[in-house]
């Protein structure tokens, strides 16, 4: 009976210890409200029901609900203009030496255009109309048609347009060598600059980038399964694995509450180590989750939230955010 007491002593007293290191209770971390990216800036919704990596989104829009089209410097203005805090954007390496920012492997669905984006110059895509393909109605209408004419914008000209702001860049492919060009790209950038950037995408050119620019905050498919699993396994005495460290997290919002110390010791620690965090919308089993999309999802995060949130429906959750977090300034 003794040594049953102490075994269960003993078992309560780690239990303990473990709820002490972790429980956001003892956090001081001030109250506030989420950083928002704002996924392609203020883009056109879609069906999304039975989408493959094939899908033409473009052809199935929904009716608008605004005049923006994605990665865009009007959709990009008006993303921080309705408080933004980062964008996210997707570049294509060009054949002129440029990063064109589109996000479509080729341009036949939302432009006239043919072929794969990094096929052609930055000059040619310029002459492109990126609203062209757009419309609601089975293409009987285009209403976007003739007004995204020269709308496609490189790397060069968003970095120069906000200085000092935040961007997501999303690499679109999973080839080392765009990693190396976009690294000697971001390299000529001081690290004040590189400092508002993040680089996500496919393994290969993430861990080219990493390689290059060990400052970059970088995520890959292979470094968010090492950071989750590793975590998993030793955040609950509050280390945080390296596969953490200097980079971004994107968790879906049903899996960020069972990391250790969620939500303030979680995003402290991530904190500490310069590692960014943004929630997704809910995962399902069936492929990587969409942006926090629904309003009604706002109200699943938990009170005073200081850490980030990813959205494709800036102009609809942005008012919800407002109105939970009505502190923020």
């Amino acid at each position: 009976m003794r040594k049953r007491t102490i075994l269960f002593g003993g078992i309560v007293a780690v239990a303990g210890g473990i709820w002490l290191n972790n429980t956001s209770l003892l956090s001081n971390r001030p109250g506030s409200s989420p950083a928002v990216l704002a996924h392609r800036g203020v883009a056109q919704d879609y069906a999304r029901a039975g989408m493959t990596g094939e899908t033409c989104t473009a052809s199935r829009m929904l009716p608008p609900r605004h005049a923006y089209l994605e990665n865009t410097i009007p959709s990009m203005e008006a993303a921080f203009a309705l408080g933004a805090d980062a964008l996210e954007l997707d570049v294509h390496p060009t054949t002129d030496g440029k990063f064109a920012v589109f996000h479509d492997w080729t341009l036949d669905c939302r432009t006239e255009g043919k072929g794969a984006t990094r096929s052609h110059s930055m000059a040619e895509l310029k002459t492109l109309d990126v609203g062209y393909g757009y419309t609601a109605d089975g293409g009987k209408t285009f209403p976007f048609r003739g007004k995204g004419i020269g709308m496609m914008p490189s790397l060069d000209e968003v970095l120069l347009r906000f200085p000092g702001r935040r961007f997501n860049i999303n690499v679109k492919s999973n080839d080392p060598r765009e990693g190396d060009a976009l690294a000697a790209r971001l390299g000529t950038l001081t690290p004040t600059e590189r400092g508002y950037l993040s680089v996500y995408g496919g393994d290969k050119p993430i861990a080219a980038i990493k390689a290059a620019l060990p400052d970059m905050h970088t995520l890959s498919r292979a470094s968010l399964k090492q950071c989750i699993a590793r975590y998993a396994g030793l955040g609950w005495s509050g280390y945080v694995p390296d596969a953490c460290r200097g980079g971004t997290l994107l968790i879906p919002i049903n899996i960020a509450k069972w990391m250790w110390g969620w939500p303030d010791r979680f995003l402290d620690r991530m904190q500490s180590v310069d590692t960014r965090v943004y929630l997704l919308g809910p995962y399902s089993g069936g492929g990587f989750s969409q942006g926090l999309d629904d309003p009604q999802l706002i109200n699943q995060l938990p009170d005073g939230y200081s850490g980030g949130i990813s959205t494709d429906a800036l102009d609809i959750v942005m008012p919800a955010i407002k109105e939970r977090f009505a502190q923020r300034p």
